[in-house]
């Protein structure tokens, strides 16, 4: 065997021990995991829905895990810069996302620079509870239905305008996916959130906006805002006489969503004990009180479960983005 021959295999045998040593050490740190604190990052401000689900789910995990789990809010760019942060982590499990339909859906469809590929760059943990969105409108609007607000709105169909808390948001969308499966026109009012929003529409600024079911939930029960049709499928737990969307225009579904990712490429070990302390986390009277409390409804789910409901997330509402021109930088 030639000197060439002798080097050539030695450096094969190197590369493969490397290998073997990186393999093995990834198996360790799976069986180890988790020895340090999680860091849990939350792409909005403090106070909103995804931040209060992911503290009420972050705390309980932690006691589960044996170390604490701590949120972090990286708000910014309707959600992306938390994202990207997470997309760009070190795959160890110790940097983790929670995602919503605005994260993995909507951005990504959305921006024409696109900081992250929301099925390639994340490893799916799992699907944690829906929040349901609701049309509501000014009592002033003298309208008591989703069937009588579409006549209205066809009767006159440049006059009403709906309000969201900004351009591109899952409520805008909500909005949007409204006029073309109702086929009316109403114009979209963006506001910068949506507590901008709801002060104009209660001061009758604007008559009818989709908001986040918990934002609106103490004004439709003190009759400041008349709550025509919840978003989901099925009817609210925490109002039940309001009917849905759906009832009457069939198929009509949007929602906001809040999942688990790690960055992709973390240990599939990892990802399942990840995995079992957020769906164990669930199932805890006190975290399902709370999240009853605030309108979520608990799901759970598997790794690749999650996965393909950001694949069906995209592809709904792919055609909505396109129809209604919607673009940002």
């Amino acid at each position: 065997m030639t000197f060439t021959a002798l080097t050539r295999r030695a450096a094969l045998v190197l590369a493969g021990t490397a290998l073997s040593a990186l393999s093995f050490g990834h198996q360790a740190n799976a069986q180890t995991f988790p020895d340090r604190t999680i860091t849990l990052v939350v792409p909005f401000a403090a106070g909103g829905s995804t931040d209060v689900v992911g503290r009420v789910v972050a705390q309980k995990m932690g006691d589960i895990l044996g170390q604490q789990v701590v949120v972090e809010n990286v708000a910014g760019a309707g959600g992306n810069l938390g994202a990207d942060r997470v997309a760009r982590a070190d795959p160890d499990g110790y940097t983790i996302l929670m995602g919503t339909v605005a994260t993995h859906a909507l951005n990504p469809l959305i921006l024409k620079q696109k900081p992250y590929d929301p099925e390639k760059d994340f490893s799916p943990v799992s699907l944690l509870v829906i929040v349901p969105n609701v049309l509501v409108v000014n009592p002033k609007l003298e309208v008591n239905s989703v069937a009588e607000l579409i006549e209205l709105l066809k009767k006159d169909p440049d006059k009403y305008s709906y309000a969201s808390s900004g351009n591109g948001t899952p409520l805008h969308l909500s909005g949007e996916l409204f006029n073309s499966m109702a086929g009316v026109k109403m114009q979209h009012v963006p506001y910068k959130g949506a507590g901008p929003a709801l002060n104009d529409l209660l001061g009758n600024q604007i008559s009818i906006m989709f908001d986040n079911l918990p934002s609106s939930s103490s004004h439709i029960k003190g009759g400041t805002l008349k709550a025509l049709g919840i978003t989901t499928k099925e009817r609210a737990p925490s109002f039940p006489d309001v009917p849905t969307v759906a009832e009457t225009v069939p198929g009509y579904e949007t929602y906001t969503w809040n999942a688990l990712f790690a960055p992709a490429g973390t240990p599939p070990e990892v990802v399942a004990k990840l995995n079992e302390a957020a769906n164990t986390a669930l199932k805890d009277p006190a975290v399902a009180g709370r999240m009853k409390d605030f309108s979520a409804t608990i799901v759970g789910s598997t790794p690749e479960e999650l996965g393909k409901h950001v694949t069906a997330e995209l592809a709904k509402w792919s055609p909505v983005v396109k129809a209604a021109n919607i673009q940002m930088d």
